[in-house]
């Protein structure tokens, strides 16, 4: 038996959910298949930040792709609870990066200028803050805390409610969501593509790769190529506690329920999503503790590990296939802070059947390009 939709999209993590829900909130009839909880994927394990001002340097489109999606998130979130009325915990005070020493203070004043530089007409709106400034906004830091620097786009917001909020909402608007169905197998012409999953054949003018570290395998069936590699990250998550951190930093955010989450590693550790690291994680409690004193007196309640799908510059990668016209794949490592460009930026692309020429410099090419790579 074959069914048909408008799109398919492969991929249940918050990259692929996203993207479902914005095809089918403008009317397309979306099949959304999911592998399960079997796939590698780091939606399971995401720190929760909305964060700008670390992100795009030497890429400007990058830099300009992540401001967007967070101008696009108050919307989103609100969209969301009235559809779900779940409370994506979305705040948007702004964010800090930390600095324990005045080696590091001075790299970041020299990164955050050149962000800014980089940014041209788009403009970055930032400030260093010395240890005084810091503590004014963050009661509580260590004598280590040299300074910070602040940008107003920042926040945070709850990966989990995210998930569950897009994944309802998808459903609620009509979409089909098939869990534990990897694909099998694909067929591919010039917008008519046809997938097995758990028996079952699906066929759609449209598809949409985004399975995460899975697009590697599958993107050649359909045209397309996505040089992705895993990087694993673990987080720490104390218990809870009265509420002391009213803004989020770029490796330590409290939760609305009071939990202050630690994270920021990164390791090259293959598909290993179970193991952790002692040595990894006594350096992001001791970071958390220089800069917190307060928080040794909490105890760790949790920990865990998952991976990023990384491509071999760190970017996204956006592309559509020449050979077979309607196949899209959507790859990056920043699902929260993204989500808000993929449902209601990239969506729309994919509806009219083009991505946009600001999304040129994230297609898969760049890797072949020899100017690129000069």
């Amino acid at each position: 038996m074959t069914v048909t939709y408008d799109t398919i999209v492969v991929g249940g993590g918050l990259v692929g959910t996203a993207i479902a829900y914005g095809l089918q909130k403008r009317g397309l009839s979306t099949l959304l298949l999911d592998e399960g909880d079997v796939a590698h994927r780091a939606s399971r394990g995401n720190f929760g930040l909305v964060w700008v001002q670390s992100k795009g340097l030497g890429a400007p489109h990058y830099q300009r792709w992540t401001r967007g999606s967070a101008d696009a998130w108050p919307g989103l979130a609100a969209e969301l609870e009235g559809r779900t009325g779940l409370n994506l915990g979305l705040h948007q005070p702004g964010g800090l990066h930390i600095c324990l020493s005045g080696e590091e203070f001075e790299q970041r004043i020299a990164y955050m200028e050149r962000l800014q530089r980089e940014a041209g007409n788009l403009g970055l709106e930032y400030r260093m803050l010395d240890h005084a400034e810091t503590a004014a906004m963050l009661p509580g830091i260590g004598p280590a805390v040299v300074g910070a620097s602040w940008t107003p786009y920042d926040g945070h917001a709850s990966p989990l409610f995210l998930m569950r909020s897009l994944h309802s909402a998808f459903t609620e608007a009509g979409g089909i969501y098939r869990p534990n169905a990897g694909v099998s197998q694909g067929k591919a012409a010039p917008r008519d593509f046809a997938v097995e999953a758990e028996g079952e054949t699906h066929r759609a003018p449209r598809i949409v790769l985004a399975a995460g570290l899975g697009n590697a395998a599958l993107a050649p069936l359909f045209g397309l190529e996505t040089p992705v590699r895993p990087q694993r990250g673990q987080i720490l998550v104390t218990e809870r506690a009265r509420q002391l951190l009213p803004i989020p930093t770029t490796s330590i955010r409290q939760t609305d329920e009071g939990s202050l989450m630690i994270g920021d590693s990164k390791e090259e550790a293959g598909f290993d999503s179970v193991s952790q690291t002692p040595e990894i994680m006594q350096s992001m409690a001791r970071r958390a503790v220089l800069t917190f004193p307060w928080i040794a007196e909490l105890n760790i309640v949790r920990a865990w590990s998952a991976l990023r799908v990384m491509a071999p510059d760190g970017l996204p990668i956006y592309d559509e296939s020449s050979r077979f016209p309607g196949a899209f794949t959507a790859n990056c490592h920043s699902g929260v802070t993204l989500a808000g460009a993929h449902a209601d930026i990239l969506a729309p692309m994919i509806i009219t059947g083009a991505l946009a020429p600001d999304l040129a410099p994230f297609s898969a090419r760049r890797f072949h390009d020899v100017r690129s790579a000069a």
